[in-house]
């Protein structure tokens, strides 16, 4: 047997005869009353500490799941803002407006009587545009109606509409001495379109739309007005061979 052999066995039965003493001394101890009311407390705080132990335990688990559910919630944060992000970037040219989005302009005043401020700011009038339409309404029109026509296509006519109502209604509710010759002349065509019927109302004609929108107004667009009455955006009224849209 090699010295270093015989080393490593001294220190192993060194080793063992040092444990047997030990629990030798541990049974003597375990024998004295005194000596047993120790172990027992020992033994109830390890008891205690297992028990709270077990409970960190479940509160690890427990703030792991919220963690889980943190993390899944905050990927469907981050989806919904790439989702906003995208809608910001890419809003329709036509979107829906208020009924109340109006123009304001100065009433229509006594030719011989000049406006004064306090009554100019005191007694305007507002005109009316016509809402644009929604994807909800559009998607209501029947296929025969709508045939190949877009939702921008159609919102391009309200658009349309609306600038021809301004530009009209700006020219008759002026002072007609501040009208020079080419609006004196459409204003006096306003008046001679009028009729009872559209006393208090917002109408256009098939002339006021070529002339103050440049639109062509051809089978077409007379198929884009009909699905803009469908929609509930205008109606018309017949009257002395000309063809009146008033807004609604």
């Amino acid at each position: 047997m090699h010295h270093c052999e015989l080393e490593e066995l001294t220190d192993h039965i060194n080793s063992r005869i040092s444990k047997v003493k030990n629990l030798m001394h541990l049974r003597a101890i375990g024998n004295d009353p005194e000596k047993q009311k120790i172990f027992r407390k020992i033994a109830e705080e390890v008891s205690g500490m297992t028990k709270l132990l077990d409970q960190f335990e479940k509160c690890v688990a427990d703030e792991r799941d919220s963690l889980k559910q943190l993390e899944e919630l905050n990927e469907l944060v981050e989806e919904d803002l790439q989702n906003a992000v995208h809608m910001a970037e890419n809003i329709p040219s036509h979107m829906p407006v208020p009924t109340s989005a109006v123009n304001e302009v100065l009433p229509v005043q006594n030719e011989n009587e000049p406006p004064s401020k306090d009554q100019a700011k005191k007694s305007r009038k507002q005109i009316k545009e016509m809402e644009f339409i929604t994807v909800h309404e559009f998607d209501t029109i029947p296929p025969y109606m709508k045939g190949r026509v877009t939702y921008d296509v159609l919102n391009s006519a309200v658009r349309s509409i609306n600038k021809t109502v301004t530009e009209k209604y700006k020219i008759l509710q002026q002072p007609l001495r501040t009208l020079n010759n080419t609006s004196r002349k459409l204003y006096d065509r306003f008046k001679e379109n009028e009729t009872g019927e559209t006393r208090g109302h917002f109408f256009v004609v098939e002339a006021d739309l070529r002339e103050l929108a440049q639109v062509t107004v051809d089978k077409r667009f007379l198929n884009l007005l009909s699905m803009l009455r469908h929609c509930q955006r205008l109606k018309e009224m017949r009257g002395g061979g000309l063809t009146r849209y008033q807004l609604l």
